[in-house]
């Protein structure tokens, strides 16, 4: 069997595994080095099978995804979202809709120290759900909204996935990040702008609350200088330089720990469940981050990405015209599996394409991450959805996605404006 055919029935037995439930992680080791042994000998694949977890694990760039996952869990354990919604919601509660542009802005806020979008969207759900609610909005919108939100946490740096990106293309994850930024601020800014054109369709979906005086908004900004700091001092030296990103993941999370001590919101045995959280969700990532690695080495000795590369040029669509059917392969992709998942899969095949077509790896890195997270809010599986699901069993699956159409339009306005104006992602990574 020739490595074109063997890789193509490689991807339809690892998706037929996913299908039963089989966890993505485990389908791509028990493919990729079952591949391998069909091409090569079973010594070998055995071999690999052996070395990439300890290649894996012992990597210091590797380093940066528990200490980011860790970071964020002393984030929620503290309090801190609960801060940045209140303090949201001293400055933007009056208006109408205002708590939903409180809940965007909070969600925002979390995610620069948090990194993931589904923990984003299952904190602020306890947060900004009951509030809505109390204050008579739809639960459509309500649910919508905090799903919607919790897709920046993909995005606003620092993200796990973007770090990913930057580990399997080896591309720089501190620009990575920077260049994260303003794609960032443009969505908060976007999704604030969707919650007002719901406002004027359906004023009766997003009352108004009440007004807080002067003196309540300047208290409300005294409990969330922890997060700016740590923000700024994670993005801040690592544009300065002064530090590596995954340095950077570590002095973040020691930040964040001093800070939740300092205010009195931590305690030992909390640490220990942060900890925990941790070491369970990281051993889940790198579980997918090794099955990927080794399905990655199987694909690369079958020469399929090279052979995705020279079929897609061969259609002769133009950068654009390939671009665009990459990027709907990504959202089609992106209803049926998650984020993480679906960079560590389909980067390494599309890679060479996008380099050969002449894109920056950068603007490349954000736009597919927006792409990825606009999987996260699409049906049939959008993953934050169902998170949202979760927190909230007695609103309808069609209710929430009813609520997060708004902001789906706003991020395909969002992904044209990025493709059309590349140096929205560029600029600020090309100061570095």
């Amino acid at each position: 069997m020739d490595g074109l055919s063997l890789a193509i029935g490689a991807f339809a037995v690892l998706f037929t595994l996913m299908l039963l439930r089989v966890p993505v992680g485990i389908a791509m080791v028990l493919v990729g080095v079952g591949g391998f042994a069909v091409l090569t000998d079973i010594g070998p694949a055995l071999s690999l099978l052996e070395l990439t977890p300890i290649r894996t694990l012992t990597d210091f760039t590797f380093g940066l995804v528990p200490l980011f996952v860790l970071m964020g869990a002393l984030a929620n354990a503290s309090g801190m979202s609960r801060d940045l919604f209140r303090a949201s919601n001293a400055w933007l509660g009056h208006r109408r809709g205002g708590l939903a542009l409180s809940t965007v802005a909070a969600c925002g806020g979390f995610a620069a120290i948090c990194g993931s979008s589904v923990a984003t969207a299952a904190t602020m759900s306890k947060v900004a759900l009951p509030e809505m609610r109390r204050y008579g909005y739809a639960d459509s919108l309500a649910t919508g909204t905090i799903a919607a939100g919790g897709t920046l946490g993909i995005l606003i740096p620092p993200s796990i996935v973007l770090a990913v990106y930057g580990i399997i293309t080896e591309t720089d994850i501190g620009r990575l990040f920077v260049a994260g930024l303003i794609p960032g601020l443009l969505a908060v800014l976007m999704y604030m702008a969707a919650v007002q054109g719901v406002a004027v369709v359906r004023p009766e979906w997003v009352p108004a609350g009440e007004r807080s005086d002067w003196r309540t908004r300047i208290v409300s900004l005294r409990t969330v200088w922890p997060i700016l700091a740590v923000f700024a001092f994670v993005i801040g030296g690592i544009y300065g330089g002064v530090f590596t990103p995954t340095e950077a993941a570590a002095m973040g999370a020691a930040a964040v720990g001093i800070l939740a001590f300092a205010i009195g919101r931590m305690s030992v045995g909390r640490l220990l469940d942060c900890l925990r959280e941790a070491l369970i969700t990281t051993g889940a990532l790198f579980i997918v981050l090794i099955g990927a690695i080794l399905f990655a080495r199987f694909l690369t000795i079958t020469q399929f990405p090279q052979q995705v590369a020279e079929a897609l040029l061969s259609l002769d669509l133009g950068r654009y015209g390939t671009l665009a059917l990459i990027i709907l392969f990504y959202v089609i992709l992106g209803c049926f599996m998650e984020a993480m998942a679906i960079i560590l899969l389909t980067v390494p095949v599309f890679f060479p394409s996008i380099v050969g077509l002449g894109f920056d790896p950068i603007w490349f890195g954000v736009i597919v991450v927006m792409v990825t997270e606009l999987g996260l809010i699409t049906p049939p599986f959008g993953l934050n959805v169902f998170v949202i699901k979760g927190e909230a069993p007695n609103v309808p699956l069609r209710s929430i996605y009813a609520g997060v159409t708004p902001y789906i339009a706003s991020d395909l306005v969002r992904l044209v404006v990025l493709i059309a104006f590349p140096i929205i992602v560029l600029w600020l990574p090309n100061q570095m």
